[in-house]
This record gives C-alpha cells, structure tokens and sequence, in this order.
C-alpha cells in the first residue's frame, strides 16, 4: 500500500507570503508611529509659544530606508536638542554678575537694530528716567514716569510740570528666572 500526501497549496510559498505581509505591516506601522510622534512634538513645541523655526527642528528617519523588514525602526530626534532641552528641563538663569536680570516689558520699545532696549540706552533715547521699585512679591520694576505714545511706548509726558503722572512699566528685574514653557 502506498500513501500520497500532496499539499495543494504550496506550503513555502504561503510561509513567504505571510513574512513579506508582516514586514509591510510593520514597516508601516513603524513609519505612521515615527510621523505621529514628529507631528505631535511640532504640535506641543508651537502650543507652547516657542515659534514654528524650532518646530521644524524636529526629524524623523525610517529604517530601513527603502524596502520593508520585520525589524523596521523609527528615529525621532531634533536639530536643536540644546534649545528643546532647556524648555523640558527648565533650567534656572541667573545674570552675570548675580545682581538682576533685565526683561524689557513692551513699553520700553526695542533697541538698536531690533535688539532688546537696555535701561542706559532708555536713558540715552527716551530722555526719562528710570524709577527702581523693589516688591517683595514677584519681580522688581522699572518704572519710568510718564505716558503711552499711540505705539504703546513711554514717552515724556507733554502735560504741565508738577501734575501727577501715572508710573509706566519699561522693564521687569529679577535676580533669577526659570526657564520653562508649561
């Protein structure tokens, strides 16, 4: 008696079918998780105010880069891991010499090509001086005594020498400041 065992579908075949549909599966699954994850990082980066420039910072790269493979991988990462570091860790700044940190306010203008106004360029460009009010709570100000142009910055009052003038904010100072965004 002889036995004939013949497998109509051919069992090779039906194996290799089945790897080559895993690694498009993965393959797929690695470059949608790789693109979710770069989409949501320039969505958190943009939702905290911190610009679309450092957004687009972040990458991703598939491997392998063509073709598909069951140990396909996605690499997440940005060209400005110093910046985006400093906004996850919030580091504490502190000025130069340990006195105060000046943070110009929107009142004070900018400065000499675009830059941040400092109080002795406020001095030099405004004519007004500087008041240094000291709170216990929250940052120090400066305060310079007078008004609102139509830009919103302080100028010298125009009313009469001696009529009571409304203290303008020009700078916040802090002796330290925490960096972080949320």
């Amino acid at each position: 008696m002889k036995l004939k065992l013949d497998i109509d579908p051919d069992i090779v075949a039906m194996m290799t079918a089945e790897v080559a549909a895993g690694e498009r599966a993965v393959t797929a699954a690695m470059r949608e998780a790789g693109s979710g994850l770069k989409t949501a990082w320039r969505t958190h980066i943009t939702g905290a105010g911190l610009g679309r420039r450092l957004a687009n910072s972040i990458r991703n790269q598939n491997f392998p880069r063509s073709g598909e493979s069951l140990d396909a991988a996605a690499l997440v990462w940005s060209k400005a891991p110093v910046i985006v570091g400093a906004h996850d860790t919030g580091p504490l700044i502190r000025s130069q010499d340990g006195f105060w940190l000046t943070i110009p306010l929107p009142a004070a203008g900018r400065g000499l090509r675009g830059r941040r106004i400092t109080p002795g360029e406020w001095w030099r460009r405004r004519g007004l001086s500087l008041r240094f009010v000291y709170r216990r709570t929250g940052p120090s100000l400066l305060v310079a005594e007078g008004r609102l142009n139509t830009k919103g910055q302080a100028v010298v009052s125009r009313s009469k020498p001696g009529a009571a003038r409304s203290p303008r904010r020009s700078s916040c100072w802090s002796r330290r400041l925490s960096f972080r965004s949320g």
